[in-house]
């Protein structure tokens, strides 16, 4: 993919040749990353899985996950080892005596004739020796001729000792690696690799909850190539082993799913593609049967396929899905559902049809505008904060008008029911007597004259269990006709559901981006939690200053606190799913604020710094942006919401471990450099406040509320300590 390709979806709204505001692709994918994993360059101790044989029907509409799951067990009765060394001799095939080094350099005994002024070398034997590749499995072995490390100097004359000269650190000597043999077996899991992110957020209208989502990133949601324009082929989607020995060409077997480019995430160009392809037996080889080619989104596309080679009806069928496109980051997204494989009933296009009614979206939250609010902001509101319209959309999968039925949402609390909502059938269905055949119903339900959540609670906060159904008068597969959430009332208010489909902000020096919030109540803000994501440039050094607003008729007004210049702050990647990381006003101040506010940043340099964008929820109209140092201000064009939280100084202070008082806090962390592990303190002997360990590259490694970090496992180089409760500092710690 182009470089030039990745800036989508730029466009500008100003006059101004100053800036302007994007929105582009992310380089990284939040669901999948966790802590990054790096390359393994050994096989020693590692596991190789061997999975269960399943049989038909096949079916996943991806509404769970259905990846086969593996876990290294060192005590698994059924687990076994072999052991490989390094360097085996050629001749008896027996592994070389340990304490042995060796060179592929050629040496040689040199002979010095000081009479004649003369040399003559006579070079030594070789010997045949099998190098291990230790890198992958299996091991493969190459035949290499390997020497002594040393040479001898030898001078012909009457007691003369030979001089030996060694060679530093000689390239060959004999080690060994154990690997370890599973084998694991899941009849209800359908998939043998984890490189294909299953989610709920990046397709437009899928038929169900849930796609299969392929692009530039790997297993661990780090790019392919990262700071590349490579394409090449990326994820892969594979089956189990599947029997169809029984079967032959004559039994009409069917593969069927559906697939979309784009969705909401980034389009494929017309070289980038999705192929399906089948595995043969007989030859060790895959074989492409299908394939389609990039293009801008359009609805989901159905494709029938027959298994019509004979070769494919062995003990061991498997088919595969796997895309080519960009190598550097969540590029070039297709997303798969509904796979089936299955003997087919004639006629056998209509006995593909996956007949089932079905939630397309999870649902987000009970309340107007918000995912979360502070709880004391909550109970000490007296209107009801219900939405007004709770959008369900919902899909009739039958090829026939289908009758609606009511359905609900039920509300509960430590597993008890607390209130519900009846959701008419007649509004789900769009006013209509049936639901519309193969089509999507989208409503809005008023939950404000109904439940409300109760104020009497007396947590710092609280969470609560929502469940919602909808079905029509057909069986259908169950898991899709209902969904679930936690309605959490955290510490901050949140427009967004948590997960990023792209990364936006201004651009420009002294851009400014601010969001708007209408609180439940005044209050005290004490920083923002921000969720910065990697997209096409690495900004993370790029700086920019925490900023609060005024409302002024609707727009940001007077500045009612900014960072000091002289203590800018920085993106940090988390690498975690989709992290939030917790920006504190300089110490620990507390910002008064009303009803009606803005905050966001005053940025120092030109670059866009990538904050999530959540495309899924519209709250668009309260992003804005000024490119002319906050003369005007517009509101962003981009439908989705900005991931910006602010944090407010409620009853959740203690725990959070928030200091109030102007005492300098100095987090200490030793020893440094370190090799093993590292101590966390303050100043202050506050313990069990969060810290977070860092890369160089900012992505987050460690959180945890101990005092100690194991760092043993990582490789030599720059970290960074982080203790978010006390202070934003960054302490670099170095591990030779």
């Amino acid at each position: 993919m182009k470089l030039l390709a990745l800036l989508i979806f730029v466009l500008c709204f100003s006059s101004s040749n100053l800036g302007q505001l994007q929105l582009g692709p992310l380089t990284q994918n939040p669901f999948l990353t966790g802590i990054y994993l790096e390359k393994e360059f050994s096989i020693d101790s590692t596991f190789v899985y061997a999975t269960d044989t399943i049989t038909l029907p096949f079916f996943d509409d991806f509404t769970t996950n259905k990846i086969q799951q593996y876990a290294p067990d060192f005590d698994n009765p059924l687990t076994t080892s072999v052991l490989y060394y390094y360097l085996i001799d050629q001749a008896t095939t027996l592994p070389i005596s340990n304490g042995i080094d060796f060179t592929n350099q050629v040496t040689f005994r040199r002979y010095y004739d000081p009479v004649e002024g003369t040399f003559s070398d006579s070079t030594f034997s070789p010997q045949a020796v099998n190098v291990a590749d230790f890198s992958s499995y299996p091991v493969n072995y190459e035949p290499v001729d390997l020497y002594p490390p040393y040479y001898v100097y030898d001078t012909l004359s009457q007691d003369d000792i030979s001089d030996t000269v060694w060679i530093e650190l000689p390239p060959y000597t004999q080690d060994s690696v154990r690997q370890f043999f599973l084998p694991v077996s899941d009849a209800n899991q359908l998939w043998i690799d984890n490189e294909v992110y299953h989610n709920y957020r990046f397709a437009d209208h899928p038929r169900t909850l849930g796609v299969m989502t392929f692009d530039g990133l790997d297993a661990t949601g780090y790019p392919y190539a990262i700071g590349t324009t490579s394409s090449g082929y990326a994820d892969a989607l594979t089956s189990k082993p599947i029997d169809l020995s029984s079967l032959s060409v004559t039994d009409s077997v069917y593969i069927s799913f559906l697939y979309q480019p784009q969705g909401f995430g980034d389009e494929p160009e017309a070289t980038d593609s999705l192929l399906l392809e089948f595995y043969d037996l007989e030859s060790n080889s895959w074989n492409r049967i299908w394939g389609d080619t990039g293009k801008s989104v359009v609805p989901f596309q159905i494709v029938h396929l027959p298994l019509l080679n004979a070769a494919y009806f062995s003990n061991a069928f498997q088919f595969r899905f796997r895309n080519y496109g960009g190598l550097s980051g969540a590029l070039d997204q297709f997303h798969l559902d509904m796979v089936s494989l299955r003997e087919a009933i004639p006629p056998a296009f209509a006995d593909t049809v996956f007949k089932d009614f079905s939630f397309v979206y999870p649902l987000n939250s009970l309340l107007t505008d918000y995912t979360s609010v502070p709880w004391d902001h909550y109970k000490a509101s007296t209107e009801s904060k219900m939405t007004e319209s709770l959008e369900i959309v919902v899909f009739n999968g039958s090829t026939g008008p289908e009758n609606y039925q009511d359905g609900a949402v039920e509300v509960s609390y430590d597993g008890n029911l607390e209130g519900s909502f009846t959701l008419q059938g007649f509004t789900l269905a769009e006013q209509q007597i049936n639901y519309a055949a193969l089509d999507f119903a989208t409503s809005y339900h008023d939950l404000k004259s109904g439940y409300e959540f109760p104020r009497n609670l007396i947590g710092q906060y609280e969470e609560f269990d929502v469940t919602a159904n909808a079905s029509a008068q057909y069986p259908n597969y169950e898991p899709n006709d209902s969904t679930a959430f936690t309605q959490g009332f955290y510490n901050f208010y949140s427009y967004d559901d948590g997960s990023a489909e792209a990364a936006f902000g201004p651009t420009g020096t002294q851009a400014r981006l601010a969001i708007h919030y209408e609180a439940y109540e005044s209050d005290s803000l004490i920083g923002v939690n921000l969720c910065f994501v990697p997209s096409v440039n690495d900004v993370s050094d790029k700086l920019f200053l925490l900023t609060v607003w005024d409302d002024e008729n609707g727009m940001p007004g007077a500045v009612l606190y900014e960072d000091d210049v002289f203590n800018p702050r920085s993106p940090i990647y988390s690498g975690s799913e989709n992290q939030y990381l917790s920006y504190f006003f300089i110490d620990t101040m507390k910002v008064p604020v009303g009803n009606s506010f803005f905050v966001g940043w005053r940025q120092l340099d030109p670059e866009r710094l990538n904050l999530g964008f959540d495309r899924n929820i519209d709250q668009s109209d309260e992003i804005f942006y000024s490119v002319d140092g906050g003369v005007s201000w517009l509101i962003s064009p981009f439908s989705g919401s900005a991931m910006l939280r602010p944090i407010y100084s409620t009853e959740m202070d203690a725990s959070l471990g928030m200091i109030s008082h102007s005492d300098q806090i100095d987090v200490l962390v030793y020893p440094n450099p370190a090799v093993k592990e590292i101590w966390i303190t303050n100043s202050l002997g506050i313990s069990g406040t969060q810290k977070n360990l860092f890369d160089a590259m900012g992505r987050i490694l460690v959180q945890t509320r101990a005092e100690k970090i194991d760092i043993s496992a990582y490789s030599s180089g720059v970290y960074f300590i982080q203790n978010p409760e006390l202070s934003n500092e960054l302490v670099k710690v170095i591990k030779p």
